[in-house]
């Protein structure tokens, strides 16, 4: 039985998530994550930065 959150429900957790790891840290790690997502692209696609020079 799949697990349906509706808006009021993310909104509490967000509350949660921001009042426990407070924003600056929240920030800290969402830049992580996209600096990781894009070395994890470049890393399975070498051949385009071959192209793009």
């Amino acid at each position: 039985m799949p697990i349906r959150f509706g808006s009021t429900e993310l909104i509490i957790i967000l509350v949660i998530v921001i009042l426990l790891f407070g924003v600056g840290r929240i920030g800290k790690i969402a830049g992580e994550l996209g600096s990781g997502i894009s070395a994890f692209r470049k890393a399975m696609n070498p051949d385009e930065e071959k192209k793009e020079e």
